[in-house]
């Protein structure tokens, strides 16, 4: 552990050539255009390949007893990172381009579908703190932390068999503040006051207006699920809402099992911010109490944003 974490603060594991002897010597043979493509191309593509916010790699290029640390760049606010026959280690360096360098960010990762093979650290100054132990795919597997308080650190575990493994995590950055669990982004289990209904609105990654069909729950993910009949979809960033037959849209927005949400009649306004391609639920008013508060922000000139038809 220590040599790996002194590694990835220091020489990221890569051996560099030893100089030439001085003197003469005959020069070496050239190699044919199209063999040295070959050779570069073909070691490149072994390694790894990346779009710059996604990676994806395998540890079999490696040396076993080699202690190597794998430096990946990524330079988007959201992808993947998939690491095949994990060995070594790897320092994922996020540098975002999307984002002003003076705004704070909140990091959030989720491990892939059975991610095995390595622990992941958040790492900084040689520091390690564990935030996903191998295998570990327990109802708390979404974690939040400030982006400046550091980068990720992934250490593969030492392996009886050579079956296969991949380790893999998703990562998002957003501008919310967050606590430590991805569940802190969503919304409290309480009802929202008239100023967050309206800031939800204008800063929402969806606002549609419909009704419950249903809601299901999963207890093991600490998790609800409310299916919606769709009238109006006022915004949408994703197409979680699809047309449905006879007209309309339906989609599902997820929640916390422990707010309790139920079946109820009429029309609500819901909003919320999209998490991992999934829909989280934010401020949810009735129809009517939202065309209230609307209205009476519209009078006094005290709408931070304008909503259009509010029939």
């Amino acid at each position: 552990m220590r040599n790996a974490a002194r590694a990835a603060g220091g020489r990221a594991g890569r051996l560099w050539p030893r100089p030439p002897s001085p003197g003469p010597g005959p020069p070496p043979p050239l190699l044919p255009l199209a063999m040295l493509l070959a050779v570069l191309l073909g070691g490149a593509g072994a390694q790894y390949s990346s779009d710059l916010c996604s990676w994806k790699g395998s540890g079999l290029t490696h040396e076993a007893h080699r202690k190597e640390v794998e430096q990946v760049y990524l330079r988007c606010s959201a992808g993947a990172v998939e690491w095949m026959y994990p060995t070594g280690a790897l320092s994922v360096n996020l540098r975002p381009n999307t984002f002003s360098p003076s705004r704070r960010l909140t990091l959030c990762i989720k491990p892939l579908a059975d991610s095995s093979g390595a622990n992941v650290y958040l790492e900084r100054t040689g520091e390690l703190k564990l935030l996903f132990r191998d295998g570990d795919r327990g109802p708390g597997r979404g974690r939040c932390f400030g982006f400046e308080q550091g980068g990720l650190f992934v250490e593969a575990t030492p392996q009886q068999d050579i079956g296969r493994r991949t380790t893999g995590f998703l990562y998002e950055l957003s501008g919310r503040r967050a606590g430590s669990d991805l569940h802190a982004l969503s919304a409290p289990c309480r009802p929202c006051s008239d100023t967050e209904v309206l800031l939800a609105v204008c800063t929402s990654d969806f606002v549609v207006r419909g009704a419950i069909r249903d809601v299901t729950h999963a207890p093991e993910r600490q998790e609800s699920a409310i299916h919606l009949h769709v009238s109006r979809v006022h915004r949408q960033k994703s197409r979680v809402f699809q047309p449905a037959p006879g007209g309309g849209w339906r989609g599902r927005i997820a929640t916390l099992l422990e707010c309790g949400v139920r079946p109820g009649r009429g029309e609500f306004l819901f909003t919320g911010h999209m998490h991992f391609g999934e829909a989280w639920l934010g401020c949810a008013p009735r129809l009517e109490d939202f065309q209230r508060a609307y209205r009476e922000a519209e009078e006094r000139g005290l709408n931070p944003c304008e909503m259009g038809v509010v029939e």
